[in-house]
């Protein structure tokens, strides 16, 4: 692998179309082609951030004939540092992750051995890259080597391709950030495209974006709220002398400076100590309600709403935030379930995983809570006949044969 690395970069010091196409095929000999390994991966700068910067990274990064979302990213590596943003990020990804799944084949019933190829640790990776996108904009994931063993098959690993270094608008990644796309190698041909899966739209930039503006000014403002509490957050002490004597009212200055947080000083006699207490009692208003606004700003963006997240003013105004969450959620999910289906299973077929003809569906009564499954469970018996497999395989209850009368009433449902 050191020398197809090495070939690679000699070969990008003259960077034809013709010469990037041979040297994919000089890696292809690699079960799991690794564009990673290629690149020539940075730092990225948190360096403070503010408006401007935001403007002018978004207008690089929409740029048509040389698109770079490199500045772009920085600021949103900063973004996520934010822990109400994070938090948000979090609660809608969760609600997707905790989700039950199955592959079912072309009659709707499960393949309980293809779906445990997929309760791996490496699918719930991809799962979590895929609903990042909705974030960060198109994303590009790598598959890792093919493992077999014990009977199952799974990938060593999944791969994020650092984003600095896709360049979407055009299918290549190039080796240093803010390279010429026309120098990069093209992902959606060749051996590269069998072990990549594309999310999102080529110019999708992602919510970060809307986040960006909102979370610039929540910095600022707490900033300037520390500033704020290192100049007015202590009272001023003035010490007055009638002393005429240059010495005496420097070790007057000089107690006072060295006091710090103590309670006592050593002052000359005569000299005569004033606490004065800050009367700025406004600015609490001022910083507090300005960070809340951008908080329901930020919670708005990736929620939809803010109470599930934030404190509310009332039960039904909470029920119509948790239902606006849960549809942002479903969205979520079928957006993943259209990139399983439509781009890794195709894959993993190709790689010899028995998932062809498979589909991937979300188990939505594995959401229900326990009341609203036993309610459910009892109007279904009270029409219609369920076999008692039903009940043993979801319960673990071996079930012989029913009785000829109830033993227990109907408020064992309830």
């Amino acid at each position: 692998m050191a020398n197809i690395i090495t070939n690679i970069r000699d070969w990008f010091n003259r960077p034809t179309r013709a010469e990037v196409m041979t040297l994919a095929r000089m890696a292809s000999g690699k079960q799991g082609l690794k564009i990673t390994a290629q690149l020539l991966q940075q730092t990225d700068t948190l360096t403070k951030k503010d408006i401007n910067d935001w403007r002018n990274a978004h207008q690089i990064a929409i740029d048509y004939e040389n698109p770079n979302r490199q500045r772009l990213y920085d600021i949103y590596a900063d973004c996520v540092l934010d822990a109400h943003l994070s938090g948000c990020i979090a609660q809608r990804k969760g609600k997707v992750l905790q989700k039950d799944f199955r592959l079912v084949d072309s009659n709707g019933k499960e393949d309980v051995a293809a779906t445990e190829l997929l309760q791996q640790e490496w699918f719930a990776d991809f799962l979590g890259y895929v609903l990042d996108s909705a974030y960060w904009g198109h994303s590009l994931i790598q598959l890792g080597d093919v493992i077999r063993g014990d009977g199952t098959m799974r990938y060593d690993s999944v791969e994020l391709v650092p984003r600095k270094h896709v360049v979407p608008e055009y299918g290549r990644v190039v080796i240093n950030p803010g390279d010429d796309w026309r120098s990069g190698i093209p992902y959606r041909e060749g051996d590269f495209a069998n072990w990549c899966v594309e999310v999102g739209k080529p110019r999708n930039l992602g919510l970060l974006l809307k986040c960006a503006c909102s979370y610039i000014s929540k910095k600022n403002m707490l900033t300037f709220w520390d500033m704020f509490g290192e100049i007015f957050g202590q009272p001023m002490r003035i010490a007055t002398t009638n002393s005429p004597d240059e010495s005496e009212r420097a070790r007057a200055e000089n107690a006072l400076e060295n006091m710090g947080a103590a309670f006592w000083g050593l002052f000359p006699e005569g000299t005569n100590i004033e606490i004065k207490e800050s009367s700025r009692g406004d600015a609490y208003n001022v910083f507090d309600r300005r960070v809340d606004r951008c908080n329901s700003e930020l919670s708005k963006v990736i929620l939809n709403q803010t109470m599930t997240i934030d404190s509310g003013s009332s039960l039904s105004q909470s029920e119509v935030h948790l239902e606006i969450f849960e549809r942002t959620t479903e969205a979520d999910a079928t957006m993943a379930g259209y990139t399983v289906n439509g781009r890794l299973l195709p894959l993993m077929a190709a790689h010899g995983f028995p998932v062809k003809g498979k589909r991937f569906v979300w188990n939505n009564a594995a959401s229900y809570t326990p009341a609203e499954q036993r309610e459910i469970e009892r109007l279904l018996l009270e029409y219609y006949e369920i076999p008692a497999d039903y009940f043993t395989d979801k319960y673990g209850v071996a079930i012989d044969k029913p009785r000829e009368s109830k033993t227990q009433p109907d408020r064992f449902f309830d």
